[in-house]
């Protein structure tokens, strides 16, 4: 039988209220438009609640009681681990029988839903107080000292792999069609390694690394880059450097040249990927690539470098206007790492 249609609150005060002034029912459905039985229904609903309004409604009780709610629901909030099917062993030895199902109903109307775990760096206490420090020693510095910075690093942008799009809009049987596909090799198709530099002024250069890259090859490509982006961006007088703590930035040598060259290094505490804002930029262009699926190795750069450059300057400067919110967050999370 068709489900009808709910009456609107107001129609059902109408019927309340000609009923009040003495008509009967068919009187009233004749006016309204309504069946003299659903007339009679409000009607009668009204003498015996004495409200129109919708009363609770009753349903099939539910399969875990309250006391069995607090278990599973501490059990998770202890062990976020915990599988739907340790969940049900553990119901069915208090002796409620239950499908995985409602224990993944159960717990999402208490507010927890199953989600795939976030891949973060591991952190030390050492590496958890370093961060501390470094974001309670910065977190008054003036916002022009944030704009005076030159943020650096390196990253892996891979041709096959965990970059590429994993979902697809297909019809049924289409799943070998190559639209719907991701092509796949033995040992990961390759990929590039970059290094690129940006301030609150915009981009710097982005350069593709083509060998190895060590303590010599890194200090040459400081050498040839970050002097000439310095100047195209225009930094003031005692501009600062920011580099990681990877070995090949704090190789005595490396140390050594930028003494020599009279550069401000900014070094931020390990571990601390949030801390540095140019991995949003990282991340933008890993979308990029993934999104237009490269098929052979020089693609990546070549789409890298274009939107390299289309970063407008608002984008640099607002990731750089937001730092001391980033440091607010270290503060707020004791150390661990943020959502930046």
């Amino acid at each position: 039988m068709a489900k009808t249609k709910e009456l609107s609150k107001d129609t059902r005060n109408k019927i309340v209220d000609l009923h009040q002034a003495v008509k009967t029912e068919f009187a009233i459905g004749k006016q309204l438009g309504l069946k003299k039985s659903t007339v009679g229904a409000i009607i009668r609903k009204w003498k015996t609640y004495k409200t129109t309004d919708n009363l609770p409604r009753s349903g099939a009780p539910r399969k875990i009681s309250p006391r069995g709610v607090k278990i599973i629901t501490r059990t998770v909030s202890k062990n976020p681990r915990t599988t739907r099917g340790d969940l049900v062993n553990d119901l069915q030895r208090a002796g409620t029988k239950v499908t995985k199902p409602t224990i993944s109903n159960t717990l999402r109307r208490q507010g927890l839903k199953s989600c795939s775990a976030r891949r973060v760096p591991l952190l030390k206490p050492e590496h958890v107080q370093a961060r501390l420090k470094f974001a309670r020693e910065h977190l008054d510095d003036p916002e022009e000292d944030w704009e005076n910075v030159i943020w650096s690093d390196e990253t892996k942008i891979e041709l096959f792999g965990k970059n590429s799009t994993r979902r697809v809009w297909r019809t049924k049987n289409a799943e070998l069609h190559p639209k719907n596909t991701i092509p796949t090799v033995k040992h990961g198709g390759g990929n590039i390694m970059l290094w690129g530099c940006f301030s609150a002024k915009g981009p710097g250069r982005l350069i593709r690394v083509k060998e190895r890259m060590n303590g010599a090859m890194y200090r040459e490509i400081l050498s040839e880059n970050l002097l000439p982006s310095a100047r195209t961006l225009k930094m003031k007088r005692g501009w600062v450097f920011q580099h990681d703590n990877d070995p090949k930035h704090t190789a005595r040598a490396t140390k050594e040249w930028l003494r020599k060259k009279h550069f401000k290094v900014l070094e931020l505490p390990s571990q601390s990927p949030d801390l540095k804002p140019i991995e949003n930029l990282w991340r933008e262009l890993k979308v990029c690539v993934a999104q237009q699926q490269p098929q052979n190795i020089t693609a990546p750069e070549e789409i890298c470098m274009e939107e390299w450059a289309k970063i407008p300057a608002t984008v640099c400067e607002s990731l750089v206007k937001t730092y001391r919110k980033r440091l607010t967050s270290v503060i707020a999370k004791n150390g661990y790492i943020t959502n930046y």
